[in-house]
């Protein structure tokens, strides 16, 4: 085959004409896809079926404190739950909040409080004049969306190999005080599939902000999601809580995770990982809001999942499923345009992202 970039102008005119009709024949097939991005299959639900047998009318509804998981309370989610959640994410369970069914709620409600109430005692941010936000890019269009709701300014940073640009993140938040935050996906990220380095963790860590209400928003939304069961073939992401812990900066960083994309997406548990002290803080806000989450929901979790290893194991199942469907499309892009010089991709060991890169101008 002859690369792209060696056509004529008249090749590729003819080229345009066969592929527009290899076009036409895939329209005229009227194939039904959904392509939503990041949507597990029916298939995938599937594997999660069997959970909402796991609860009925006869089962014991205490939660291993005693707590009554039909009744109100707890508004930091039942011990059992915090402590799988503590697992999955590699933290202490009294360092978790369980809210909620998706992240996404918990994080607009972070933004949201801070924008009310400020943090840890600073200016709420509603009443400030500007406040902005970095965004590495590629990244989740819903963080962005989030922003924009607010008002907030958003600042584009390059996105590499190992994590956004520390230099120029390190420049920005340490000279800026209108700067509060940053929004990261630091394992198999979305889109692009890339896993933060263990220094650019720790450079996170120890950021020197010029605002001391800035926040590193961690999504870690693919903390379990690994395309292969073998640790081996699996990238491993340093624990930001620890590593903000150790530079002396333990209150930077709110973590956000789920069972979203493990068990039903929209119906599972989501939580917060923070600090002692945010913890205290947002429990206190919290408590102003609701009497607590879904226990009922956390308790069926727990009982279905168990435990880290339980975890890993019903991750497995989804590996096996999506592992080869990630080939096909990898491989279908390295047979039809490697030899035309077309494009480059990405092939992630996790998460449910491939980003793929035209040429400029197409």
């Amino acid at each position: 085959m002859t690369h792209y970039a060696d056509m004529t102008t008249a090749e590729l005119e003819v080229l345009h004409e066969q592929l527009e009709a290899e076009y036409a024949d895939y329209c005229a097939k009227e194939l039904s896809l959904n392509m939503a991005r990041g949507k597990p299959s029916p298939e995938q639900l599937e594997l999660s079926a069997p959970m909402l047998d796991v609860l009925n009318s006869t089962s014991d509804l205490l939660a291993a404190d005693g707590t009554d998981c039909r009744n109100y309370g707890v508004l930091t989610g039942i011990p059992e739950a915090r402590e799988l959640v503590g697992e999955m994410l590699g933290c202490p369970a009294d360092q978790v909040i369980l809210a909620s069914n998706a992240s996404l709620n918990v994080m607009f409600d972070t933004i949201a409080r801070a924008m009310n109430e400020g943090v840890l005692g600073s200016t709420p941010w509603g009443q400030l004049d500007k406040v902005k936000f970095l965004c590495p890019v590629p990244g989740y269009d819903r963080h962005f969306t989030i922003c924009e709701h607010f008002g907030i300014e958003m600042i584009n940073i390059k996105l590499n190999d190992d994590g956004p640009d520390m230099d120029e993140v390190e420049r920005l938040v340490e000279s800026d005080a209108a700067i509060k935050g940053i929004w990261c996906v630091p394992k198999y990220s979305n889109p692009s599939g890339q896993t933060y380095s263990d220094e650019v963790v720790r450079r996170f860590a120890a950021l020197k902000p010029a605002a001391e209400d800035f926040r590193i928003f961690w999504d870690n939304a693919y903390c379990v999601h690994h395309l292969s069961a073998d640790p081996a073939e699996q990238d491993q992401l340093l624990d930001i809580l620890t590593a903000c812990e150790e530079a002396g900066n333990p209150d930077i960083v709110y973590e956000f995770c789920s069972t979203s994309k493990v068990t039903f997406p929209g119906a599972g548990i989501a939580a917060i990982a923070s600090s002692p002290a945010n913890i205290a803080a947002l429990t206190a806000s919290m408590n102003a809001q609701t009497i607590g989450a879904d226990k009922l929901n956390q308790l069926r979790h727990v009982r279905f999942l168990k435990d880290g290893a339980g975890v890993a194991e019903h991750m497995a199942k989804h590996a096996e499923m999506l592992a080869p469907r990630f080939k096909i499309v990898a491989d279908t892009l390295e047979a039809d345009l490697t030899p035309v010089g077309v494009g480059s991709w990405t092939n992630p060991r996790g998460g449910y992202f491939i980003t793929f890169t035209g040429p400029a101008g197409s």
